[in-house]
């Protein structure tokens, strides 16, 4: 009796040990991260030496007019990253209509499930804590775009979907109705706290819903979500300006008691999850497809494009604490080009340190132009009393002390900051820089000739980036 005590006592520590080794574990949720938008990884490399590669193959989808052929992943593209049995995995979308599960240690591909159309956007896992199945618990909430030899007056274009982390099986689909707006794709990666998820489609509807399979609504004929609240991101009268060009791409932050969603009408909007209802807007009037970080002072940097503006693109730091006509700490214009159909501005994403600060750095942001510079700039610091002028090409404010400003070639990416490590992804490269505490940059290593518009994540030493000639590379040293 004794002998058996004292195995069973031996042996719980063990058990103990190998539950919670088994134990699956979400460490980049969705694009950039976090619900704040911040984070993109533990530890980045030293150097980009190629560790393996992955083809994600090609699809035909409708695009500027034409069946155009779509090869590997581009914007937002961010692989997802979960640890499962102490081995990490990614979850990647890809431009052959197939959303992956991929073993992050040897790049074979343990599920893949098929959508309609490309995948541009980046999924959203959820942990679903009363679902008793292990085969379920873990959703991923992913768009595409609205479906190959769809059209766009069709009843049902189920661009938005539910899938099994675990099993790559289907667990709902969502139709994206049709409105005024030119497109029923799905960019943006949803938002969920606790177990209600929040994202405005492509067809800008800010649509707040329950994303659990079980609670699903026989409608249209498919399986779809309870909707809990939708709110229109868009006014009829903006289409005067705007047109039909009145989408939302990007992805919703989450500030205090607010969801903020960059507009394609060029509002950033508020929603209050607590009166569910939309109490603040700030309108710039430029077409806004970027995603916006929160910062460590609790404020939302802005990336605004050139389209439908009299002055020039840039980034903008808002505190939405104050009124929205009191609201600009800051803007920071960039130089204005034309490049393919953008007109000039940030495209993509703004980057910050705050997630992975080390002491004695400045909080900085980095973003990359259309017209191909590199910018890393101070958070806080302002540079003097020097004043530009904002997106109306009349009002001035204050602009932030700017460290670096490089010419690398224009892009639509969004590039990543980790420690006192800088990735820059490009349409002609890939680039790792070091910096120190005096914003001293070194380049140290950089991947020519390689085409990128989607946003690189890294973890344990090792960086993952899908590039538009078909693969998806790990990189490490």
């Amino acid at each position: 009796m004794k002998n058996s005590l004292l195995l069973i006592l031996f042996l719980i520590p063990i058990c103990l040990f190998s539950q919670k080794k088994s134990q699956t574990k979400v460490l980049i949720s969705t694009y950039l991260g976090n619900e704040k938008r911040n984070f993109y990884g533990n530890e980045a490399p030293e150097k980009l030496n190629l560790k393996w590669k992955f083809y994600l193959g090609k699809g035909l989808s409708f695009a500027y007019g034409y069946d155009k052929e779509w090869v590997g992943a581009g914007w937002t593209g961010q692989p997802l990253v979960i640890k499962e049995k102490g081995k990490i995995y990614l979850i990647q979308g890809s431009f052959d209509y197939h959303l992956r599960k991929i073993d992050a240690e040897t790049g074979t591909e343990v599920w893949k499930y098929k959508f309609d159309d490309i995948l541009k956007g980046t999924g959203t896992i959820w942990f679903n804590k009363k679902e008793k199945s292990k085969e379920n618990q873990f959703v991923v909430l992913q768009g595409s775009r609205f479906g190959f030899g769809n059209k766009q007056s069709d009843k049902i274009i189920a661009s938005f979907r539910g899938v099994s982390m675990n099993t790559g099986k289907e667990l709902w689909r969502m139709n994206t109705k049709r409105t005024v707006c030119y497109s029923r794709d799905v960019d943006g990666s949803a938002l969920v706290i606790n177990d209600t998820a929040y994202l405005a489609l492509e067809n800008a509807i800010f649509t707040v819903f329950d994303p659990d399979f079980n609670n699903q609504k026989m409608l249209d004929g498919i399986l779809q979500p309870n909707i809990y609240n939708e709110v229109d991101y868009y006014h009829i009268s903006d289409t005067i300006i705007h047109g039909t060009n009145i989408e939302c791409e990007s992805s919703p932050t989450l500030l205090g008691n607010r969801i903020y969603t960059n507009a394609g009408v060029g509002k950033v909007f508020g929603y209050n999850i607590k009166t569910q209802k939309l109490d603040w807007i700030f309108d710039i009037g430029a077409d806004l497809n970027g995603s916006s970080p929160a910062t460590f002072d609790d404020c939302l940097l802005i990336p605004v494009e050139k389209d439908y503006i009299e002055g020039r693109g840039g980034v903008l730091k808002l505190n939405p604490a104050r009124a929205p006509e009191k609201a600009v700490d800051w803007y920071f214009p960039v130089e204005n080009k034309d490049w393919f159909h953008w007109k000039g501005g940030i495209v993509g994403s703004v980057a910050v340190n705050d997630a992975t600060f080390l002491k004695g750095f400045p909080r900085i942001a980095a973003f990359i132009d259309a017209a191909g510079f590199l910018y890393v700039v101070d958070q806080v610091k302002l540079d003097g009393d020097k004043k530009e002028l904002a997106w109306d090409n009349k009002t001035q404010y204050p602009v932030p002390v700017c460290y670096l400003k490089k010419e690398v070639g224009p892009t639509i990416a969004t590039p990543i900051i980790v420690g006192n490590k800088l990735v820059v992804p490009l349409d002609k490269g890939l680039q790792l820089y070091e910096f120190d505490k005096d914003m001293n940059f070194k380049l140290l290593d950089e991947i020519p000739n390689l085409q990128i518009d989607a946003t690189p994540v890294v973890w344990d030493g090792k960086l993952y980036i899908a590039s538009l000639d078909g693969y998806l590379y790990c990189f490490g040293n």
